[in-house]
């Protein structure tokens, strides 16, 4: 007869998850970060289950002047009845994990699986409906311009930089649901059908947890449509530019390698984990900082009067200092 109960390990395993669902009830479960150079501590709305917290107070102080609605936790039902859900969740693990049926497991992770998109699509929504119904008698109003927060990721909005990312009670949230996965996945034997395809489900969920990083590659900055972080000048020049991008994931782009230089000395809370520059002889090609050559010649007229230009091998430089005898640098100097 077939067995229908699950193991020890996997009752265990599933306590630990209701667990990791009552913490994320009481702990902020997604955060929103504001940056900008007259905030260069920053600005954080902090999302709990039943509430908003951080600098929601002066995030709608700026947003009044755009025209964006306030924020306020009793005008979302969602902040009502969320806690209640997570509770149902919380209770139905338990009962899953005292009954050890695995029907009931797989009930409850797909039960699971299903809040959690219709979550996403449910904040997504809020977001939508947040940076485009705008009041038309706003103080400042910039034609064809909406302010949606970025779903997940880094998004430019004016002056501002958006940062959207679970908060701790988020990745409990996100790691219970993983532990029910891991259930649902050595109850119902499915190492057979990664058996017959030869692939192993460690190296598939070490591919997946890659997939789901930033590399720190750069992003390619898109000519007459990015603006520059540091001077807000639309970004033209595709010789000239550069980029930085923190430790977080942020992308930070620039029309002058002097505006990046300038931003890093004016803005020391922002840590740079990898830069980038346009190579001089490419149009539009990023390549690392850290390699590139650089000449430094008022004869470049870039676009804020940086002056400097980079490139790819230092044959590239001496050749094109021969005609504009500038000096040639490396990364380490330009930053001085």
């Amino acid at each position: 007869m077939k067995n229908t109960h699950i193991s020890s390990i996997s009752r265990l395993l599933l306590i630990i998850s209701s667990i990791m669902l009552v913490c994320s009830i009481f702990l902020p479960i997604w955060r929103i970060e504001l940056s900008a150079p007259q905030y260069p501590e920053g600005l954080v709305m902090l999302i709990y289950s039943n509430a908003l917290g951080g600098n929601v107070d002066i995030i709608n102080g700026l947003n009044h002047y755009i025209g964006m609605q306030t924020l306020h936790a009793d005008n979302f039902i969602e902040f009502t009845i969320l806690p209640y859900i997570i509770s149902f969740f919380v209770g139905f693990a338990f009962i899953a994990a005292l009954i050890g049926k695995r029907r009931l497991l797989n009930f409850l992770f797909i039960a699971f699986v299903i809040f959690g998109i219709i979550a996403m699509i449910d904040f997504w929504r809020w977001e939508y409906n947040y940076g485009h119904n705008l009041d038309p008698n706003a103080a400042i109003q910039v034609p064809g311009m909406s302010y949606q927060p970025p779903l997940i990721g880094y998004k430019v909005l004016l002056n501002f930089g958006a940062y959207s990312i679970p908060d701790i009670g988020g990745w409990l949230f996100i790691g219970s649901g993983f532990l029910m996965f891991i259930t649902v996945f050595l109850e119902n034997n499915l190492m057979k059908l990664f058996k017959k395809k030869s692939v192993s489900v460690i190296h598939l969920l070490f591919i997946l947890f890659l997939s789901s990083c930033g590399n720190g590659s750069p992003e390619p900055i898109q000519l007459n449509s990015d603006a520059c972080e540091f001077c807000k000048m639309t970004i033209s020049d595709g010789r000239f530019g550069a980029e930085l991008i923190t430790d977080k994931g942020r992308v930070y782009k620039f029309d002058d390698l002097g505006c990046l230089i300038r931003y890093k000395t004016t803005n020391l809370n922002t840590i740079g984990k990898s830069f980038y520059v346009h190579d001089f002889n490419s149009v539009n090609k990023l390549i690392p900082a850290e390699s590139a050559y650089y000449i430094s010649s008022d004869k470049l007229n870039s676009p804020m009067g940086g002056n400097f230009a980079a490139f790819a091998s230092k044959n590239a430089a001496e050749l094109m200092n021969r005609s504009i005898q500038g000096e040639i640098s490396d990364w380490t100097t330009i930053q001085k």
